[in-house]
């Protein structure tokens, strides 16, 4: 397994471009659209320590500002753990990283999503 500490650059574009889109749909009121695009770049980024650990910082504001407790206490062993299991290449593929699913299952990838690692050249395993 190739091991990164950060995102590569054929990736980071997507990964961003999820971000973006989180703040965009976030800012005009489009909570549901907001969060799956924080879930794909969780997914997209979950490899890598700093991108894995700073979804889940946007996941933990998320869940503060629409005040569910639910994904506020989820998040925090996620957010404290979540670099960490990248680091050691220990992560659920697939996994969107909500409290609402088990954080050690993987999770099949949408073809889209898997057509950025082919794009990227990135190998999902």
């Amino acid at each position: 397994m190739k091991f990164y500490t950060s995102i590569p650059e054929s990736l980071n574009p997507y990964y961003k471009a999820e971000l973006e889109k989180y703040r965009a749909e976030y800012s005009n009121g489009n909570l549901k659209n907001a969060w799956n695009h924080l879930e794909r770049a969780h997914i997209i980024g979950q490899k890598y320590p700093y991108a894995h650990t700073f979804v889940h910082w946007k996941m933990l504001q998320f869940g503060i500002r629409i005040k569910s407790g639910k994904e506020v206490i989820g998040q925090i062993p996620r957010l404290i753990f979540g670099g960490v299991k990248s680091f050691v290449g220990k992560i659920p593929i697939g996994n969107p990283g909500g409290a609402n699913v088990p954080p050690l299952k993987p999770f099949p990838i949408e073809k889209e999503l898997e057509n950025v690692f082919i794009k990227a050249g990135i190998e999902l395993n």
